[in-house]
């Protein structure tokens, strides 16, 4: 998809996260973090989010290191809206990289904004959801419930256009 694509697609999820009252938007599901940033990978069952600031001209696509090289060729941002995480937080218990996600919010401030998370994502564990609302006790931490999947509902006239074509294909 063309940068426009996925800035009008940054701007409709802005829109809802005001309309829901989040500053903060940490999305850990697959194919939100992929509609958000472009970046697709197969470490979805380890921890990767994007992060969206209500104000911010693009969202943070937070990786493992591993990770790094796949997400520079195929998202959208800038290089500076990747941030890996190293590998030594991998299975280093009670080490997590949402330990690493926790300085970066507290970093630029914005530990006491309301956060929305999403609270039924797959490989977003109570243990991920801990380390936030322990390394965050001042923001006000809440299920953002589904805010991404909503706004991907309504489709584009991009990706109606792929699903069209992917349709002749099948």
């Amino acid at each position: 998809f063309s940068t426009e694509e996925y800035k009008n697609r940054l701007d409709k999820v802005k829109k809802s996260m005001q309309e829901k009252g989040i500053d903060l938007l940490i999305s850990q599901d697959t194919p939100n973090i992929n509609y958000l940033t472009g970046y697709d990978a197969w470490s979805f069952y380890y921890a990767q989010c994007a992060i969206v600031h209500v104000n911010a001209e693009e969202p943070i696509c937070f990786i493992r290191a591993q990770d790094a090289g796949g997400a520079y060729i195929k998202s959208y941002v800038k290089k500076e809206n990747i941030i890996v995480y190293d590998e030594h937080y991998i299975h280093t218990w009670p080490k997590h990289p949402y330990d690493y996600l926790v300085k970066i919010v507290k970093d630029r401030g914005w530990d006491k904004l309301s956060i929305g998370l999403e609270m039924d994502a797959h490989y977003f564990t109570a243990f991920c959801y801990e380390k936030i609302k322990q390394g965050l006790p001042n923001a006000k931490v809440l299920d953002c419930e589904r805010l991404v999947n909503w706004v991907r509902v309504v489709k584009s006239d991009s990706e109606i256009k792929f699903m069209k074509a992917a349709a002749q294909i099948t």
